[in-house]
């Protein structure tokens, strides 16, 4: 047996635990939603095969597109801040200042809470008679009357931001710092020499260098916020009037009350969504060019 036939067994036996794994906990379930979104799967109703007619459905459901338009505005602003923020805290925090490591411990405090946790917090921050933020905003004399923070679509929208990116940001500022820590410093120390200014490094070292990791954390970020869930059912249930409400949040109310090809249904189109944007943060980070080269 030749050496190269030898090694391509041996790369599929240590593969094939991870093909095993990805094969019971990813494309099972995943293709069970599937074929299930292709039956009227209803409690109390005998199970029977009814091909497209639940995306149909789906598609002319004024409520799907409405929280589809919430979570890709939800995407398009949240993600965006938290990889500046994340970006402004790493940037620091690879400086040498006093006390950095208790800092970088202390900023991953927001990350390490459980979402549900600090999405309670938040409630009674935004609460209309006892909140912090009211308490603020009459405090510095912004408004002598208490905001209704989640009672109105804006205000909802920019309170499940905020509560999103103090919990999420932490964890693209340690990422980034980790691709940080990988740029060679003689590489800033030269540019030193040659009098490159900081937004000179900043253009022509850091981003460069770090792109492929800032594509890394904006993908798990785009991921989690496509499927943003335990924020919005703990901060605003998907209030006011379903201002606020996700796919998820959507999907899971018809698996709770027993439509479960509709929520199946619903849930395999936020897949596919987040597939295909993942297959664009891959060829924006030219990881595949990469390998080949």
């Amino acid at each position: 047996m030749r050496a190269e036939t030898i090694e391509k067994l041996s790369s599929l036996g240590f593969l094939g635990p991870l093909a095993f794994f990805i094969a019971l906990f990813i494309v099972l379930p995943v293709t069970g939603t599937f074929v299930d979104s292709l039956f009227r799967d209803v409690v109390f109703l005998d199970r029977a095969f009814i091909g497209l007619e639940n995306y149909r459905a789906l598609f002319s459901h004024p409520g799907f597109w409405n929280a589809m338009r919430f979570t890709l505005l939800f995407v398009i602003v949240s993600v965006p801040l938290e990889i500046l923020l994340g970006l402004a805290i790493a940037l620091t925090l690879n400086e040498t200042i006093p006390l950095r490591g208790m800092i970088r411990a202390v900023v991953l405090i927001p990350w390490a809470i459980p979402a549900a946790v600090s999405a309670r917090v938040f409630e009674l921050i935004y609460n209309y008679s006892y909140g912090a933020a009211n308490y603020l905003v009459r405090v510095l004399g912004i408004s002598r009357e208490p905001v209704n923070w989640l009672g109105t679509d804006l205000g909802a929208f920019a309170a499940v931001v905020a509560t999103d990116a103090w919990k999420t940001t932490p964890f693209v500022a340690i990422i980034l710092m980790a691709g940080l820590a990988s740029i060679p410093e003689i590489l800033y120390a030269q540019a030193r020499v040659d009098r490159a200014g900081f937004i000179r490094r900043f253009r022509s070292i850091t981003i460069p260098l770090l792109w492929p990791v800032l594509i890394v954390a904006a993908l798990f970020r785009t991921i989690h916020a496509l499927r943003i869930f335990d924020v919005i059912y703990v901060l605003t249930g998907g209030g006011p009037g379903g201002a606020t409400e996700s796919v998820s949040l959507f999907a899971y109310r018809y698996f709770t009350t027993g439509d479960y090809g509709f929520g199946a249904a619903a849930s395999v189109v936020l897949f596919i969504m987040a597939l295909s944007l993942s297959v664009f943060y891959v060829r924006l980070g030219g990881f595949g060019k990469r390998r080949r080269e």
